[in-house]
């Protein structure tokens, strides 16, 4: 099983802004330190969800360049956000910058304001993630002798003469990862055997604290269109190695008691950023004239259940070994998560340092 850090946490304002993305490069350094496989990167915009998200693939080049060893996921990528030649080139050179070691999660956003701070209506976000989509697939296909490669999809419009440059550093190009939940996704992601992310919910209730019974459907639907879709087993294997459940919590700590305790402060303070934040997005969802339901409530038992995985690193082990039994490849945790305080900073390397000195290695051991 591969483990990955999910770079996550809160800014507050503009004084907050330098500070995070210390925190961030400093939780990297920590990552690869302590035998973590991969960092993931969000992709938001004007919450102060994170600073270095407003460009992820800046953030990782950066990163790469210190952290040679570690693999570079983006979770995910918000296809409508990026025009499609501009993706299709920055992906092909992360992929030659990491040699290799990209995993780029898609998907096609959360939330009006970042729609449209960046000239996108929130209502066509799922035809252009899709459209968009088609266009790089057509870009990377092409080649120099080939005919011009024209697109309009009512936002994003050109063509391409020649090719993309550079060309990517693997084979197939940079590797990409779909969220296997809606058929149609799930059997994307096993035709082209793409790595998936695994839901633990299913929309529109994201925390109904049952995660275990939706993990194990949506695995089993995508092993199953995998597996049928043909390919050989080495590639077959290289999908399920990178296949990815996420906890946007993880808290360990000496005792159950403990980590509960913590937990809990923890998801106070997560859920006043959460609520600080939806104020802009109330404002956006009334210019863009649509109604979303609230955010979920972080401090109640189903979201914590769904999105965190806490306790001794006894109790995280055996849960681990559920989620290891379902065929899970990757686990991806956030250890940041909330605003940025020194407390939290504390908190989170304690429970990093935990987690992968005594829960990491009695899955290295079984792999």
């Amino acid at each position: 099983m591969h483990f990955s850090a999910f770079l996550t946490t809160r800014s507050s304002g503009p004084a907050d802004d330098r500070p995070v993305i210390a925190a961030m490069i400093d939780h990297a350094v920590d990552a690869e330190r302590l035998g973590f496989d991969a960092v993931f990167l969000p992709d938001h915009h004007f919450t102060g969800y994170a600073p270095p998200a407003s460009d992820p693939v800046v953030f990782a080049a950066y990163l790469a360049a210190k952290l040679p060893r570690l693999h570079f996921g983006f979770s995910v990528q918000t296809i409508p956000l990026h025009h499609p030649v501009r993706f299709a080139e920055r992906l092909n050179l992360i992929d030659q910058l990491t040699d290799g070691k990209v995993l780029v999660g898609t998907g096609s956003g959360t939330t009006p304001e970042e729609m449209i701070g960046l000239g996108i209506n929130y209502q066509d976000t799922a035809r252009l993630s899709v459209s968009n989509l088609e266009i790089v697939e057509r870009l990377w296909a092409k080649k120099i002798s080939d005919p011009p490669v024209e697109f309009d999809n009512g936002h994003y419009r050109g063509s391409v003469v020649s090719r993309i440059v550079p060309a990517p550093y693997s084979a197939e190009g940079p590797r990409m990862m779909s969220v296997a939940a809606r058929p149609s996704s799930t059997q994307r992601a096993a035709d082209k055997a793409q790595p998936a992310f695994i839901l633990a919910f299913t929309p529109p209730t994201i925390d109904d604290g049952r995660p275990l019974e939706h993990l194990r459907r949506y695995f089993r639907a995508y092993r199953e269109a995998l597996e049928a879709a043909g390919h050989d087993e080495t590639r077959v294997a290289r999908a399920l190695e990178w296949t990815t459940h996420t906890y946007q919590h993880v808290h360990v700590a000496e005792t159950d008691e403990q980590a509960e305790e913590e937990l809990q402060l923890l998801m106070e303070q997560y859920q006043e950023a959460i609520e600080r934040e939806h104020v802009a997005n109330l404002a956006a969802e009334r210019i863009t004239g649509v109604t979303l339901p609230p955010p979920p409530d972080a401090r109640k038992p189903g979201y914590q259940r769904t999105w965190c995985l806490w306790g001794s690193p006894e109790t995280v082990t055996e849960h681990l070994r559920e989620i290891a039994d379902i065929g899970i490849g990757n686990v991806l945790g956030g250890f940041l998560g909330g605003p940025l305080t020194p407390e939290r900073v504390a908190l989170g390397r304690r429970s990093m340092e935990l987690f992968a000195t005594r829960v990491m290695p009695h899955f290295r051991t079984a792999a």
